[in-house]
């Protein structure tokens, strides 16, 4: 069994200043974000979006993400919890984040966007599609670092005790790497390739949501469900059950695309 290596949460600190490293994988989400958009803009793969539009487009994204996941994480995991306490959905430092919720969010931010710049809705979202797993990458490495969200019991050798989550040793899933690798480093590597050539349009977002739907439903499987929530109908995680839509969404839009074309 391996022991999870404790890590100090605090990368650096500049004098009052300490920078934690969860902050620095948003830092590191944001310029994957930005390098690999101005990219594809040079590679004449931007569906109409200009190099000044990646810039700009993270703002409203930032927005969506916070906004999103705050939003999605009180309505999806703990509705009752903050109608007793409505004051508490304002304290994001406290934790409590919906990736689902975000996602949400940042298409409904990347609609306003096109709507200010009259960009075709679908078309951006398909530019941003390949742009989103390394970013979502280096979140997982952030919680493995501060060794949150850990995985399910096992007995397999690869096992990890998080002294941070269990007082006594019990190997666990290190389901953060899981995601890390699946969400993050596979979803990215398949959506770069497949639109790295022109595709129909919707088709990439649709591959988006598939990619990312069955890489989360499959990683929920080793992923501690969360203590309030347990495991739900059949089985099945609130993960894998805000996942399933994404599948089945991604899958029509993919046969709609290519019918349309």
């Amino acid at each position: 069994m391996f022991v999870h290596p404790q890590f100090d949460p605090i990368a650096l600190s500049l004098g009052p200043v300490a920078v934690r490293w969860y902050g620095l994988m948003y830092v590191v989400a944001f310029v994957a974000y930005i390098t690999l958009g101005k990219l594809r803009v040079r590679q004449g793969l931007g569906q109409g979006i200009e190099a000044k539009d990646v810039d700009d487009m993270l703002i409203f994204g930032v927005l969506g993400v916070i906004l999103g996941g705050r939003l999605g994480y009180v309505l999806f995991y703990k509705p009752g919890h903050y109608l007793e306490h409505p004051a508490e959905i304002l304290q994001v430092w406290s934790g409590g984040m919906s990736f689902h919720g975000g996602f949400v969010g940042v298409m409904l931010a990347v609609a306003l966007f096109c709507r200010m710049r009259k960009r075709r809705w679908l078309a951006t979202m398909d530019f941003i599609a390949p742009l989103v797993p390394l970013g979502l990458a280096a979140g997982r490495l952030g919680n493995f670092i501060n060794g949150e969200l850990p995985g399910r019991t096992t007995t397999l050798p690869w096992g990890m005790w998080f002294p941070q989550h269990d007082a006594t040793q019990v190997a666990r899933h290190p389901s953060q790497l899981y995601q890390f690798a699946l969400e993050g480093l596979a979803l990215f590597a398949i959506l770069w390739l497949y639109s790295s050539k022109p595709r129909p349009m919707g088709a990439v977002s649709g591959a988006f949501l598939v990619g990312y739907g069955f890489f989360r439903f499959i990683a929920e499987f080793a992923r501690q469900p969360d203590d309030f929530l347990g495991l739900l109908r059949f089985g099945l995680s609130m993960g894998q059950w805000l996942s399933l839509p994404m599948i089945l969404a991604g899958i029509a839009m993919m046969a709609w695309a290519y019918r349309r074309k």
